[in-house]
């Protein structure tokens, strides 16, 4: 232990250089070899794309890779087989450090029980939005004779009429019946021959009837302007009309002008 003692200054000098030199030596092996060694540091590991993979593959496929996983959500997706991983977190192509658990959201075997919507008295196409945003399917929409245009008159599942609040499954297709506008009540075609256009129009729509195309042509011999000529279709040889039909009408005089907007 001879080096240790210090019978000058410039011994005490040089015992303090060599601790000095000791000490950043075991300071450079602890940060920069123990480190490294004990925490992996600087070591990352690339995030793989899991979404579209099953969930019975992942574990082996994850374990490979030095990475875990855990399911925290799960959703249905009438598109989708039951175990398909929907989501993932962290996205792919994202750096984390080994033995990183991913978070996914996979796709459920069992679709969940909902209620049944509200659908009728409302239009088709709303009927379809609220179908959409409960997970279900618009099946067939057939058209029947109704003076309700548009409107959902009946909502039925397999065939049989289904109830609001009525327990439905997601993914269930719910098929509409709605209305075309015409209505099925035939009944005489109603004259307005000789009648002024405007009382004419009016009568026709008391009756549900709609006004199609109106054409004006010069006043023959004893006909007055601006009164109906001639209309179509007929009213003669007992024709008959439904709500909701067209009428053309034809009109003495020159057609009158359209205000300027």
């Amino acid at each position: 232990m001879a080096f240790l003692k210090s019978d000058t200054w410039l011994d005490l000098v040089k015992h303090l250089v060599v601790i000095g030199l000791v000490s950043l030596l075991l300071l450079f092996l602890f940060f920069f070899v123990y480190l490294p060694v004990t925490t992996n540091h600087g070591e990352t590991i690339v995030v793989p794309k899991v979404t579209g993979m099953q969930l019975a593959d992942l574990e082996d496929y994850l374990d490979e890779r030095d990475l875990a996983y855990f399911v925290d959500d799960s959703s249905y997706s009438a598109t989708s087989r039951p175990g398909l991983v929907l989501t993932q977190e962290p996205k792919p192509g994202e750096k984390v450090k080994e033995g990183r658990k991913i978070y996914i959201s996979v796709a459920m075997k069992n679709p969940p029980v909902i209620k049944m919507p509200k659908l009728t008295d409302g239009s088709v196409k709303n009927a379809q939005m609220i179908l959409n945003s409960y997970d279900l399917v618009v099946g067939k929409i057939t058209l029947v004779p109704d003076l309700r245009q548009n409107a959902v008159l009946k909502q039925e599942v397999g065939g049989k009429e289904i109830k609001p609040g009525d327990p439905i499954t997601k993914g269930t297709r719910v098929d509409l019946t709605v209305g075309d506008g015409l209505g099925n009540q035939e009944f005489p075609v109603p004259s307005v021959v000789g009648m002024p256009a405007d009382e004419a129009t009016t009568l026709l729509a008391g009756q549900g009837l709609q006004i199609g195309e109106t054409f004006y042509q010069a006043p023959e011999a004893g006909q007055t302007e601006g009164t109906v000529v001639k209309q179509r279709p007929e009213a003669s040889g007992g024709a008959t009309i439904r709500s909701g039909q067209l009428v053309d009408l034809w009109v003495a005089g020159e057609e009158p002008l359209k205000p300027v907007k």
